[in-house]
């Protein structure tokens, strides 16, 4: 995940973020870190671990309203035809009510 950047394919349901939202991740070994920002949010920061085929990972995040919120996130990778990654997210709120599912995808270069 070193050096890639992610969008979201649609807004989220129940969720901040949207297309307009970039994701770069980082990584060493089996730690993953990175950071969002875009759409309704602010600032947002993840750091978890990859196995390669999984990502788990706890965010927090600043909304463009003011808002804070955290919460957990479970991504199984996709590696498409062109080497490009896509995530297929399954989250839920810690810090409020909600839950659901969305698409990452990296951009081409």
């Amino acid at each position: 995940m070193d050096g890639r950047v992610l969008r979201a394919a649609a807004s989220i349901a129940g969720g901040d973020v949207s297309p307009e939202t970039e994701f770069r991740f980082r990584q060493a070994g089996d730690m993953v870190w990175g950071r969002y920002s875009g759409g309704a949010v602010r600032m947002g920061f993840l750091v978890g671990t990859s196995d390669g085929e999984r990502l788990d990972f706890r965010y927090t995040q600043l909304t463009t309203d003011g808002q804070t919120a955290t919460g957990h996130a479970v991504d199984r990778v996709e590696v498409l035809a062109d080497g490009r990654v896509r995530l297929h997210e399954t989250w839920a709120w810690d810090s409020r009510e909600g839950s659901g599912t969305s698409v990452l995808e990296e951009e081409r270069r």
